[in-house]
Parts: C-alpha cells; structure tokens; sequence
C-alpha cells in the first residue's frame, strides 16, 4: 500500500490512487460519497480493519432512526467536547448539508437546543463523554420522557461511540484538517 507523507499528521495518509486490496475498495467507495477522499479516511486506511469498521459504522448508523441532522448535532457535540478540530469541521459542514443551521449547529457545540428532544439527547450525549459510559436508569429515563424509544437510546450510544472513534484517531494522529475550519467553544 502506497502512502504520502503530510507534515502535520503523525502517521501517513494513505494515497488512494495507489493503494490496493480492501484499503483501495474501501477509499474508492469514500471518495464516490464524499466527491473526495477525506485526510481522515486516508489516515484510517493503514488498516483495512479500522476502515471497513468506522465506514461500515457510518453506513449504518447513516440509514439508521435518529436521522442525519441530530446525528451531525450529536457529532458536532462530541467533537467540541473532545477539543477535535477535524470532527467539528466535518461535522459542522456534514450538518449543514443535512439542513441545520449554522445557529442550531453552533448550540450542538455546548450540548444546547432551542428544541427540547435535541437538548435531551445532546446533554444524554456529552455525559456520556464526561462520565466515560457511567450513566444511570435517570438519564436513559430522561430520554424515554422526551419520546425516545429504547431502539432510539442505543443508537444515540452507538453515535457517541462513533464518534469517540473518529475523535480519537484525528486528535491522537494529528490529521490535517481538511474541510473549512470551526471554531472550538469553552466547555460549560
């Protein structure tokens, strides 16, 4: 597998024009739903095994209950959270694309929402992150109030757990972001 060298990331960013076997499968369908192959997926494409996980996790959660733009408000949530720079910008575009407003987004950055299902699912989100999973019958219970339903709750889990993932690879690796950048908000 053939790979470029980026000066910021610390681990090479796999070129897709000459990569080969299920990294090259992979990138080519990543690149046919993005238009380009996103420094993220480059940077996941050392391992084939990572990349089929975290694209197949897209692809499925993308098709799944909650919808594209509470799942770009829960990433944008999570991303500021974690201080990710690449996910904030992603996301904040991705969230755009999928019909939230830059105000709506901005709000998903503090776990905030003028809509009180979202704010629910939002502060569910970021205690996730805060307390490392630790969440009690209270808080899935809060959400059950707001007209969550259990397959609902495990997918909003499932969107967290992604998104930790993608956080984690673009911080720990330093991957260049490469969509218009955001700026990071103060955690409350």
């Amino acid at each position: 597998m053939s790979t470029i060298a980026s000066s910021a990331a610390r681990i090479p960013l796999v070129d897709r024009s000459t990569a080969s076997g299920p990294a090259r499968a992979l990138l080519d369908q990543i690149h046919g739903a993005f238009g380009a192959t996103p420094n993220m997926f480059r940077a996941v494409a050392n391992s084939p095994a990572a990349l089929q996980s975290m694209w197949g996790a897209f692809g499925a959660l993308g098709s799944g209950q909650i919808g594209a733009a509470l799942g770009e408000q829960i990433a944008v949530a999570v991303a500021n959270r974690n201080a990710c720079d690449y996910c904030l910008a992603a996301h904040t575009a991705l969230g755009r694309k999928a019909g939230v407003s830059g105000d709506e987004l901005a709000a998903a950055q503090s776990g905030a929402s003028a809509d009180p299902r979202t704010a629910a699912v939002l502060r569910f989100a970021l205690k996730l992150v805060d307390e490392r999973g630790q969440v009690d019958a209270a808080d899935v219970q809060a959400l059950r109030e707001q007209g969550w339903s259990d397959g609902h709750i495990v997918e909003i889990v499932a969107h967290v757990a992604l998104n930790l993932f993608t956080n984690y690879v673009n911080v720990a690796l330093a991957v260049p972001v490469d969509f218009p950048g955001v700026k990071l908000r103060p955690a409350r």
